[in-house]
């Protein structure tokens, strides 16, 4: 690289470094405008505040309901279900997707039934649950459960399947045990895969939990959402449907975060 080669890097680095930071602001813009529109639209006469009330008259039901601890004690509850839930399908998932991948006998045991299961809806299995699990908090965890599982068997069973096997072959000429071709070879090949059936998984995970707080629920931000709709209080339940929504966003972002550090090595097509 000649002297002025390197200037010229040197000159670009800042601007590049710039450049996520200011993606991140620009991706807040469309949001933004959604909510300044709705709120336009409800003072403006065009939304019935009645039937989707306005994004300041559901902060102010929010920040109510903070201060007096009732949404803190909801959100703890649909947060614990949640985390179990995604634990118990998450690890199952890894665990079934990892021996259907690496192993013959495995795969021809294993995912023949599993994906005979994938093709029903696991939503619709709710009167079924409730018969074997009843309407307690088994059943919430149960529907968080299958809706991770999914996900991430597959993906799971993916990223392993479409590693290449010429980088098998050669780590096994360069003296790998088959442990080590395991962690060398396979977990990094797979890792990309696995985040997106991770990703997946929490989507699928909330909207489980969505449903299965609304059967019977005590506690939960699903059982705030049909209380409120006893009374017809339609801030408290879009209050609850954001509550959700920001809590699958701070997922998400936090599994891309974690995507970006594991997977700082990988190199792929930036948008123009």
């Amino acid at each position: 690289m000649t002297l002025l080669e390197a200037v010229r890097a040197v000159a670009k680095a800042p601007a590049a470094a710039r450049r996520p930071r200011a993606r991140r602001w620009r991706r807040a813009v469309s949001p933004l405008v959604l909510l300044a529109a709705w709120e336009g639209g409800v003072r403006g006469g065009l939304l019935d505040p009645d039937k989707l009330p306005a994004p300041s008259s559901v902060l102010g039901t929010g920040w109510r309901l903070a201060a007096d601890g009732t949404l803190g004690g909801y959100l703890l509850d649909s947060l614990q279900r949640a985390v179990l839930g995604l634990l118990i399908g998450g690890l199952l998932g890894l665990a079934l997707g990892a021996a259907a991948g690496l192993v013959r006998l495995g795969d021809d045991a294993i995912d023949p039934p599993v994906q005979m299961a994938r093709m029903l809806p696991h939503l619709g299995l709710v009167p079924l649950l409730i018969i074997w699990v009843g309407i307690g908090e088994s059943l919430k965890v149960t529907l968080v459960a299958l809706g991770a599982f999914f996900p991430i068997y597959l993906n799971t069973y993916a990223g392993i399947r479409n590693i290449d096997e010429r980088l098998v072959e050669a780590a096994r000429t360069c003296g790998l045990t088959a442990a080590g071709r395991v962690w060398h070879v396979v977990v990094p090949g797979a890792l990309p895969s696995l985040f997106l059936g991770l990703r997946l998984a929490f989507a699928a995970g909330w909207l489980s939990l969505v449903v299965g707080e609304q059967v019977n629920g005590q506690g939960g931000l699903g059982f705030m959402m049909m209380e409120a709709r006893e009374f017809s209080q339609t801030d408290v339940v879009v209050l609850g449907l954001l509550a959700y929504a920001v809590l699958g966003l701070l997922s998400d972002l936090a599994l891309r975060a974690a995507e970006r550090r594991l997977l700082a090595w990988r190199r792929g097509l930036v948008a123009s």
